[in-house]
């Protein structure tokens, strides 16, 4: 893993740097591992957390020193997220789900009887 210093977010020209990767590389990554997602500032850049700089490491690792494809490459990321119980590929929480959409009723039926109120 590249030494990243002690900042909490790198800019893309930074990770580029550190990482020895071209800005174009790391946008089309972005596309093809979900979860390889930078934040965004208020300037709308690209700002990476140090778990992104891992990810970013092993990417480039597993691409241009052991020779995976992008597609095995994601799968190989994948395989080791579950063996380790990471969650480099997240998996939609159906309960979550479940909780948001209870939430949501319960908050339409909420608005529903402030209308009523109001309107009375």
């Amino acid at each position: 893993m590249p030494r990243t210093g002690q900042k909490l977010f790198h800019k893309i020209g930074e990770v580029c740097e550190i990482c020895g990767v071209e800005p174009h590389v790391l946008r089309y990554w972005e596309s093809e591992f979900p979860t390889l997602s930078p934040g965004k500032n208020r300037a709308g850049q690209r700002i990476y957390r140090p778990r992104d700089l891992e990810l970013i490491s092993t990417i480039s690792r597993l691409l241009y020193e052991e020779g995976f494809t992008i597609a095995g490459a994601r799968k190989k990321l994948t395989d080791q997220s579950g063996a380790r119980g990471l969650p480099l590929f997240k998996q939609p929480d159906l309960s979550s789900r479940k909780v948001y959409l209870r939430i949501t009723k319960e908050l339409e039926s909420l608005a529903d009887d402030l209308r009523k109120k109001v309107s009375s």
